[in-house]
């Protein structure tokens, strides 16, 4: 199994930049598909974006397009969330996962393994 550690997240004036990083440890962490979601106060979690094992394909969440860049280096075992142009609507805490099997690769149950979680919080 692998361990994911999130880091990055803070407080940011909207319109501002965050990188959020995703450690791995424990497991070949290029092994595995990677998402990132995100749950906010009062609100079920849901998908941001999708990288696979190799780095090559990757999806997002409508609200997310143009706006954050998923990637990934597996050298590093680590994965990244660029977002940029972020809004007060992103606020929420940010949790990476590693998907091991089939499965919906914007459903959380899809995923085997999950990282904490950083908050970011946009300020208007």
């Amino acid at each position: 199994q692998v361990q994911l550690v999130e880091s990055g997240g803070g407080l940011v004036q909207a319109g501002g930049s965050l990188r959020l990083s995703c450690a791995g440890s424990g497991s070949t962490f290029s092994i595995y598909n990677m998402g990132w979601f995100r749950q906010a106060p009062g609100k079920e979690r849901e998908f941001v974006g999708y990288i696979n094992w190799g780095g090559v394909s990757t999806y997002y969440a409508d609200f997310v397009k143009g706006r954050f860049t998923i990637s990934r280096d597996n050298a590093e075992n680590t994965m990244y969330l660029q977002m940029n142009s972020l809004k007060p609507e992103d606020t929420a805490m940010y949790s990476c996962a590693a998907k091991a099997r089939g499965g919906n690769y914007y459903e959380a149950r899809s995923y085997d393994y999950w990282g904490q979680g950083t908050q970011v919080t946009v300020s208007s």
